[in-house]
């Protein structure tokens, strides 16, 4: 069964880190397009960090400012979000997406395309956010 299991939010203070994860189980990473994403109240979904089929690319939308990270963990079937200086713009729940690729996937890696949210085939159910002190 294909599933999506995000884990790591929670609060924390302004100027802090953490690092989410995202357990897929049954899924294959490097097949994958694979899409951090964040929703906050009364606010559209949007992507903040994606990554290509076997690693090689990744791409930060520019309101991130360099804070975000992406990575994997093939072995462990496993993606993570770092986040680091924490501030309030950054409460949200947070999302992992996958969206299937092969691996002689050779597409731009872009917001506009491979990485686009309405891209995207799978939907964890999120992990939430709160920064405060």
């Amino acid at each position: 069964q294909l599933q999506l299991v995000e884990s790591g939010g929670g609060l924390v203070q302004p100027g802090g880190s953490l690092r989410l994860s995202c357990v897929a189980s049954g899924f294959i990473l490097d097949d994958y397009v694979i899409g951090w994403f964040r929703q906050a109240p009364g606010k559209e979904r949007e992507g903040v960090a994606c990554i290509s089929p076997g690693g090689s690319k990744r791409v930060y939308p520019d309101s991130v400012n360099g804070r975000f990270s992406i990575s994997r963990n093939v072995g462990a079937w496993t993606v993570y979000l770092e986040i680091h200086n924490l501030g309030p713009e950054d409460d949200a729940v947070y999302y992992c997406a996958f969206r299937f690729a092969g691996r002689e996937w050779k597409q731009p890696l872009s917001w506009d395309g491979g990485c686009n949210r309405n891209a995207m085939n799978y939907w964890g159910k999120g992990t939430p956010v709160t920064v405060s002190s």
